[in-house]
């Protein structure tokens, strides 16, 4: 096993350096999504915070985003508090983990920075943890990468890279309390194949911003399963790319947003090369007073981009009284010559036929309603594809909900 742990050599410094899946059996109210199209106002692309205003909330990008709970990470106040984070990358034999200066040529091929945080994470890190898969190599076992909050407050760049036609599956397991912004770039050879599962448990006072840079080669595969449980603030926003014809990328993502919690996935696919794919699917359930949560789902078909199949969907079940959900689908589409394209949205309590007819053979409320929740979640859970992970998250859906009712 390749093995790399500690703070900065593993791409974290502390602040102040320099109809496919997505069916649902319960019930759903629709939600008609909002005209506003965000993939063209913000502010262009720069790795350069100066080219970032401080956002006050009123932009489009950050309207949703309670910014004095970001601990400065907006407007370069963050100072370093404490041990930042510690990562630990338990990788195959035949696989590189190497630390390196920002000034490799590696770092930020994936993608820019879009907002002042990622621009500040991408200036204020020291070095960068890059993982390499060699080209035709197919791993038989998962890269586990470990991010452990000792909290404080730290900044990171992580790089997965894969060759040409090489398989590999990456968890990124967020765990502990920190103050975290991070930008991860993933860049896919042509015929590669990546999943990467990045799963969120933060203890409950930890803030995560992070922007994630998926560069799909021709014909390769990306798959992102992204599971949000924990933390006081989780901003995540997930970007996707083409480097050539043929490229598929399937975004999944499921997140139980509990009482005080804000959790905001912020999505963009770019197809900006002809005859690619790509599948959103996010599924949350919220539950206690003042649980928010934001999804926002941008899918932009260039001009260029002919042949083009896309889809999004977002659902939502809304268990108690005094959740919130902004769900924000945005289509735009600069070419008629596609294959298909379309995108959906909805919210909605359980739905009572199903619960009466679970309690209606024996099954206690409490009960009924775990399994409706269940049953919401499985399909993603499933896509995930280590029984551990699966089973601790199965786990965790049930600890929260059993917390709720308690």
């Amino acid at each position: 096993m390749a093995e790399a742990q500690n703070s900065p050599t593993s791409g974290y410094a502390p602040a102040g350096g320099p109809p496919p899946v997505g069916s649902t059996t319960a019930g759903s109210i629709a939600v008609a999504a909002e005209s506003t199209v965000a993939t063209r106002m913000s502010a262009p692309p720069s790795f350069d915070v100066a080219d970032f205003a401080v956002p006050h909330g009123r932009e489009e990008e950050w309207r949703f985003t309670p910014l004095e709970r970001l601990r400065g990470l907006h407007d370069g106040t963050a100072t370093a508090t404490g041990g930042g984070v510690k990562v630990a990358v338990e990788a195959p034999e035949g696989v590189t983990v190497e630390s390196v200066a920002r000034d490799d040529a590696r770092i930020g091929r994936a993608g820019i920075p879009v907002d002042r945080v990622a621009a500040q994470a991408y200036s204020a890190f020291e070095q960068a943890s890059v993982v390499t898969v060699p080209k035709e190599t197919v791993l038989t076992e998962p890269i586990r990468i470990a991010v452990r909050g000792e909290g404080g407050t730290a900044y990171g760049h992580q790089v997965i890279e894969l060759g040409a036609f090489a398989e590999a599956l990456v968890v990124l397991d967020h765990t502990g309390d920190a103050v975290l912004a991070a930008n991860v770039d993933f860049v896919l050879g042509d015929g590669a194949k990546l999943t990467v599962v990045s799963v969120q448990d933060w203890d409950d006072k930890a803030v995560h911003v992070a922007q994630h840079n998926a560069l799909v080669g021709r014909d390769a595969s990306f798959k992102s399963v992204v599971v949000t449980f924990g933390g006081d603030v989780v901003r995540l926003h997930p970007r996707v790319t083409y480097a050539g014809p043929g490229g598929e990328a399937e975004l999944f993502g499921l997140y139980l947003t509990d009482a005080g919690q804000h959790q905001e996935h912020r999505l963009l696919v770019d197809h900006n090369v002809p005859h690619c794919k790509s599948n959103v699917v996010y599924k949350g359930a919220l539950q206690g007073d003042g649980a928010h949560a934001v999804w926002i789902g941008d899918v932009l078909i260039e001009a260029r981009a002919e042949g083009t199949d896309t889809y999004e969907m977002n659902r939502n079940l809304v268990l108690t009284d005094g959740a919130r959900v902004d769900s924000v689908p945005n289509l735009e589409i600069e070419t008629g010559e596609i294959v298909g394209a379309g995108h959906a949205s909805a919210t909605g309590r359980f739905d009572d036929e199903q619960l009466f007819y679970l309690m209606a053979r024996g099954i206690p409320e409490k009960d009924a309603r775990r399994l409706v929740v269940r049953g919401f979640f499985a399909e993603l859970v499933q896509q995930i594809g280590l029984p551990d992970i699966e089973e601790r998250l199965i786990a965790k859906i049930e600890e929260e909900l059993e917390a709720a009712v308690a």
